[in-house]
């Protein structure tokens, strides 16, 4: 009898050791591995994310980790990924794997989908990664199905849950206001929960940004340590919940909000969550920030590897008040400094109620006759005959009260219909998800390309968070609208994109309030700031670095801050997509001169500071000083931009070392953007020194000047 019984556990253990192969899923980048495998309960774990693991007989030996994707209702303590209500009150959700693919979508770029299911509540979730391998980024996001047959409420949807176990963590935070984005602030995360999220709909960034850094073990520095780079590309309200359990483990779930955002998914209907995208690095920041560049110039940002425009645009020079003869002879002043495009921004279109303030014509998208007589047609050839491109200012999602659009169409736009409105900037929101109102807001662009062919740039503004919520279109399903709102401006922008898409279009929004890499897939810039204080700049373009490649991140020479010269103010735009928006009739002559240079450089150094490789130097957070640098791909060419700020008295000034040259290259040194009748004095200006030597010794490129800059060219030696 005992024979018997022992013989039937053993075949029952075989048989349960062939029902149960685990499943290993490795989703890898040249340098990073993101591990997730099957347990015994049919469930898949996060085993492991961060450096890439040479053997692969070495994964059967990390520990199992948390589930990949954890749900509401069952054995978990903290926040999850999904709560989802069915049909009778319940709520709870398990689920179980069920297969994967994976498909290589170009080379080096591999999408992994993975399929979990709860075949009790009829529920399927997709999880989707997309590697991109010589980049070091992963894309993810979650796909939710109903597979049943009455409607599920989605109460929470995260696209992405990772899981972190390390000794301490530190998260990087960019936070501000109007003329104050990305101020960074970096706190350690101790046990309990921190939330990163916003509520404003439509301006969505204005407070916080849409991105975060989060060091593991130790405080990453540009060099070392152990770092992850986060984003949620979604232009609406997002969420990042970073929780810290009883023993240390860390998740991290990122997502859309649901603040307000239930979401009834009916009967055969998939809710696609928007793209969380990392970035691992073992050797700190700057390599993270080098991966994002690279692979947004080459695979996120429209026309990313194109090069891009120099404008002049009007704002500071006229505000509102301007004609005909103002736009024309500030567009032979750009073709005279040898910019590419004149840009015309607000105040040009309503008749019936002029937008000669903030305060009327929004919504009213026909050009002003008392102002311009001959229409935008008329400054489109004007730009053309000077041998520049034209472009133009647009809200087209706001709307004035004072306009005839409001006059005809209330119900266009989001308000509560038994309350009086509350004005931001004196204007409201259209109801973006409203499919008459897309149709709307892309006729405004239409009809301007159809009107105006050589039309060559668009500045896509948005002014104003969502106030006064509630959707006249959605009626009783206005829990919808936060979703609904930013997929109605992804439909017209994939419209736009579809019929024009070689148009260069700038993402505005007040300053930085809409920044994301999704929006960016359609424009190809964004306007960092109002703030155009090259001190304050130095800061703000010094954040969005982090993140943000140079080209992508419109930088103009302005008024503000008269104090600092032409020179500081042209060099840190420079550092950007080097813009101007100044009376260029207040400069000297030796300023022109030094612009016209400066934008002869810009151009001819575009390859290095556009498409090359972004090194911070010096932080201006750590002292009186700042230096970034970019450097060609080969590594052959580089260009240092070094700023005093403000400097103390008696400062022991130290070199600075650079970074990603060849050792053996010989590189002429010589410094660049000289006022008329200027020395440099730089030491060393004009001499030849190998790669190993300024990386190893490096360069003296500060001094105890005021708001004191200097650029230098560094060019292999033949």
């Amino acid at each position: 009898m005992k024979n018997r019984i022992l013989l039937l556990t053993t075949v029952l253990s075989l048989l349960a050791c062939v029902s149960y192969a685990q499943k290993v899923i490795r989703i890898s980048t040249d340098n990073t591995d993101l591990i997730l495998r099957t347990a015994p309960n049919g469930r898949l774990y996060q085993s492991y994310l961060g450096e890439r693991l040479l053997a692969e007989s070495d994964i059967a030996h990390l520990p199992m980790g948390k589930e990949v994707y954890i749900t509401h209702g069952m054995e978990d303590y903290f926040e999850p990924a999904l709560e989802a209500h069915f049909d009778g009150g319940k709520s709870s959700v398990v689920l179980a794997y069920v297969d994967h693919t994976v498909n290589t979508l170009s080379p080096k770029v591999v999408e992994t989908i993975v399929t979990l299911r709860d075949e009790l509540r009829a529920i399927a979730v997709r999880l989707c990664y997309t590697a991109y391998q010589e980049q070091d980024v992963v894309k993810m996001h979650a796909e939710i199905v109903n597979e049943g047959r009455k409607p599920v409420e989605l109460v929470r949807y995260a696209s992405s849950m990772l899981h972190f176990r390390s000794s301490d963590y530190f998260l990087t935070e960019y936070s501000g206001d109007w003329a104050e984005e990305a101020t960074m602030t970096t706190t350690p995360l101790t046990f309990g929960k921190k939330v990163l999220d916003t509520k404003l709909g439509s301006r969505a960034s204005f407070f916080t940004s849409s991105q975060f850094i989060l060091s593991l073990g130790e405080q990453a520095t540009e060099h070392t340590g152990n770092v992850l780079f986060g984003t949620l590309a979604w232009t609406g309200n997002f969420r990042f919940t970073f929780e810290k359990d009883q023993e240390g483990n860390l998740r991290v779930i990122s997502g859309i909000n649901p603040y307000f955002s239930n979401y009834e998914l009916k009967k055969g209907e998939t809710f696609v969550t928007p793209d969380f995208i990392y970035t691992f690095s073992s050797t700190g920041m700057g390599t993270a920030s080098r991966h994002l560049h690279r692979w947004a110039r080459k695979y996120q940002l429209h026309q990313g590897e194109d090069d891009r425009y120099c404008l002049l645009n009007n704002w500071e020079a006229t505000y509102f008040n301007f004609d005909e003869e103002k736009l024309d002879h500030l567009m032979g002043n750009a073709a005279e400094l040898g910019l590419d495009l004149f840009l015309l921004d607000d105040g040009w279109f309503g008749n019936k109620y002029p937008r000669s303030s903030d305060n009327a014509g929004l919504g009213d998208w026909q050009a002003t006759r008392d102002k311009l007589p001959g229409g935008v047609g008329h400054l489109t050839a004007t730009a053309k005959e000077k041998g520049i491109r034209f472009g133009i200012w647009i809200e087209p999602e706001m709307v004035n009260p004072k306009s005839e659009l409001y006059e005809k169409h209330p119900d266009w736009v989001i308000h509560q219909p038994d309350r009086e409105e509350y004005y931001f900037r004196n204007q409201l929101v259209l109801d973006m998800s409203n499919p008459a109102v897309q149709d709307y807001v892309f006729g405004i662009v239409d009809g301007l390309m159809t009107e105006c062919p050589d039309l060559a740039f668009f500045k896509w503004d948005c002014n104003s968070p969502i106030t006064n919520i509630w959707s006249p279109y959605l009626k009783e399903k206005q829990t919808h609208l936060y979703v609904e709102h930013v997929r109605g401006l992804y439909n017209v922008l994939e419209r736009v994109r579809a019929k024009y898409p070689d148009l260069r279009m700038m993402l505005c929004s007040g300053g930085s309030g809409r920044i994301d890499y999704k929006a960016l897939s359609y424009f190809t810039e964004f306007w960092a700031s109002d703030n155009t204080d090259p001190v304050a700049r130095i800061f703000i373009q010094y954040g969005y670095s982090f993140f943000y490649p140079a080209k992508a991140t419109c930088a103009h020479v302005t008024s503000w801050n008269r104090n600092a010269s032409v020179k500081f103010r042209t060099d840190v735009a420079m550092m950007g997509k080097l813009g101007f928006d100044i009376r260029t009739d207040e400069m000297t002559d030796a300023e022109r001169t030094y612009c016209k240079e400066a934008i002869a450089n810009c151009k001819r150094l575009a390859p290095v500071i556009w498409d090359g490789d972004l090194y911070r130097l010096v932080s201006p957070y750590e002292g009186n000083h700042a230096a970034t640098q970019f450097c060609s791909p080969d590594g052959q060419h580089a260009v240092v931009f070094a700023f005093d700020i403000h400097p103390s008295h008696a400062e022991r000034l130290q070199t600075v070392k650079l970074e990603g040259l060849n050792p053996q290259t010989r590189y002429k040194v010589e410094e660049i953007n000289l006022m008329p009748g200027q020395r440099s004095r730089l030491r060393g200006n004009g001499s030849t020194y190998s790669g190993d030597f300024l990386m190893k010794v490096g360069l003296n490129l500060f001094s105890e000047g005021t708001m004191q800059s200097k650029v230098i060219e560094l060019k292999a030696a033949d």
